[in-house]
């Protein structure tokens, strides 16, 4: 368990292997101009310092045509293998989440793991990280 993981509240995982090396995986999650593109954030808007204690920061595009604010700091990088990132979202308190890519049959398996307040935070943060991975895939996998 990582240093900025919690044991209390609302814990949940996805994972999803991918067609791709966890290198190709890990690229696209850590470059911003590549980031951007799958991640669905607003041209130009992405900016990544992927090191500890560095930023990262966008505008998301809703589907509902809104533009939302996200950003927070890296906290754990271990190279090519895991982040650890805070989320500052408007409006809710600060999340901390986990992304692992790691070698695995028939490409790269891509975990996000992070607990949450409330159970409901929780549902909207799980069905969030799994939109992550499935727009990451299809950017790898393309």
């Amino acid at each position: 368990m990582s240093a900025h993981t919690t044991t209390t509240g609302f814990p949940y995982r996805v994972s999803r292997v991918m067609d791709a090396t966890a290198a190709r995986a890990w690229e696209a999650y850590t470059t911003a101009a590549e980031w951007q593109e799958w991640f669905g954030a607003e041209e130009g808007s992405a900016e990544l310092d992927v090191r500890v204690g560095g930023g990262w920061k966008c505008v998301l595009l809703g589907p509902d045509g809104g533009r939302y604010p996200l950003g927070g700091t890296f906290l754990e990088v271990e190279e090519g293998r895991r982040l650890v990132l805070s989320m500052a979202v408007p409006g809710a308190p600060d999340e901390v989440m986990g992304v692992t890519f790691e070698e695995a049959e028939g490409g790269v398996e891509v975990t996000i793991d992070q607990t949450n307040a409330t159970a409901d935070a929780c549902d909207r943060a799980r069905e969030g990280s799994t939109m992550i991975l499935a727009n990451l895939a299809a950017h790898v996998e393309g």
